[in-house]
């Protein structure tokens, strides 16, 4: 197995084969061709260069007319795909018309093509990206609706701290993926954006039609014309990358939570169930979220990424050494990833298996303690809160050391009697009366949608 074949097949664990087709190596290379294709057609309409050789330019832009091993390899020694894509472009287009041979690439340079053709890539990648979103939305929106009231431990530093529900639980997880669609959305017109400037920028080769040229490309491709070339000003690229960085982390910490809800511990929500999904190579019991470990990963990897492209960012003058070829592989495998994250996720709440028994035991666990606060505020107005406070304490503590539920070692204090009756005593501890303001929260965020 060769090493290509392999990082493939790492690869595939990690994201779709809808986002694996869009950054293939035949996908560069034909965007890479739409972009020289609509360049002459371009030139032609602006009358740089004739219509027939526009015409047999174009006929020769189909990425499987080409080995894209060879031009991979002769790019070793060019330094990037576009010489070696535009060396057998230009012998493809000779072989019809001899005169249009000459016409092949001309006044552009290799970024302009690299650069054009990735950003046509992630006008697609957004596209699944979006859909994917939306997936995901309305599947934690059902969630939300079937477990607005369905009570579980709240836990902070990994410790039950107050009753919540499922459904404000995934209602902030919607929240955010609201936020990181609506970053997503804001940068598009940013992002898609035609690259043509020439070796340096000025599009010198192309004289006073250069303009012309420019907008009729762009008009073309669809994309919006630049107040200047970006050859060396990556902004926009590193603006996708962050915004990307968002959205893996928003669905790295809803991959983490199922996870630790999964744990044989804890048991209160697992990953859909299916043949052959989650098992062990040696355990048969096991049900591991492997959907959640696909999340987790992108989650770790992609802020290394982003790094990387800020870095690369930082170039010399007009095009820099070695900082553009640093994100070749580097923004597409950030698009990778978070695909895969978001459709994992999609998935495991799609098919989201919840246990509200299991929650209500753990809720009981801790023989009422986790209710304690509710006991001390309804205590505070009679009490004062800095008496209620020590009471609620003090019997805390004695609950723990004589394994004893709290509400009876409370019923136990004349103070407590004395400002609750039996009924308040029982209303306080149960958690469904402790949830604040859960309603308004999920109701928020599902108008927001």
């Amino acid at each position: 197995m060769t090493g290509c074949a392999a990082r493939d097949m790492v690869t595939r664990l990690f994201t779709t084969d809808a986002m694996r087709a869009l950054f293939d190596e035949r996908a560069r290379i034909q965007r890479m061709l739409d972009v020289e294709a609509a360049l002459a057609a371009a030139q032609a309409g602006t009358g740089v260069i004739p219509d027939n050789a526009a015409a047999a330019i174009a006929a020769c832009c189909r990425a499987e007319l080409y080995d894209t091993d060879a031009i991979g390899g002769a790019a070793r020694n060019a330094g990037n795909l576009a010489i070696p894509l535009v060396a057998a472009l230009t012998r493809k287009v000779g072989e019809a018309s001899a005169a249009a041979r000459g016409y092949v690439h001309w006044g552009a340079t290799s970024q302009d093509i690299i650069d054009t053709g990735l950003v046509l890539q992630l006008r697609d990648a957004l596209a699944l990206i979006e859909r994917d979103i939306a997936r995901l939305d309305a599947a934690l929106a059902v969630q939300i609706h079937l477990h607005r009231a369905t009570v579980m431990p709240g836990r902070t530093w990994l410790q039950q701290g107050l009753p919540v529900t499922l459904g404000l639980k995934l209602a902030g997880v919607l929240s955010a993926l609201l936020r990181d669609r609506v970053r997503l959305s804001a940068l598009r017109p940013r992002l898609l954006t035609l690259q043509l400037g020439g070796a340096t920028g000025t599009l010198a080769s192309l004289g006073e039609r250069g303009p012309a040229v420019e907008t009729e490309l762009a008009q073309a491709l669809r994309l919006a014309v630049a107040d200047t070339p970006w050859h060396a000003h990556r902004d926009r690229l590193c603006e996708l990358a962050a915004a990307l960085g968002m959205l893996t982390a928003t669905l790295g910490k809803l991959a983490r939570d199922i996870a630790l809800l999964a744990q044989s511990e804890v048991g209160e929500a697992f990953e859909p169930a299916a043949p052959g999904r989650g098992g062990s190579s040696t355990l048969p019991q096991k049900r591991n979220p492997v959907g959640a470990s696909i999340a987790i990963a992108a989650s770790i990897r992609v802020p290394h990424l982003i790094g990387t492209m800020l870095a690369a960012a930082v170039q010399e003058h007009e095009r820099g050494l070695g900082n553009w070829p640093a994100e070749w592989d580097t923004l597409p495998e950030i698009v990778l990833l978070a695909a895969g994250g978001l459709d994992a996720m999609a998935e495991t709440i799609t098919g989201l298996d919840v246990d509200p028994a299991r929650m209500r035991a753990n809720l009981e666990q801790s023989k009422g303690l986790i209710l304690a606060e509710a006991v001390q505020m309804a205590l505070a107005p009679t009490l004062g809160r800095d008496v209620a406070h020590h009471i609620v304490r003090e019997a805390s503590a004695r609950a723990l050391r004589e394994a004893r539920h709290l509400k009876d070692v409370l019923a136990d204090d004349p103070q407590v009697r004395a400002a609750l009756d039996d009924a308040g005593l029982e209303r306080l501890f149960d958690p469904a009366n402790y949830l604040g303001a859960t309603n308004t929260f999920i109701d928020r965020v599902l108008a927001a949608r």
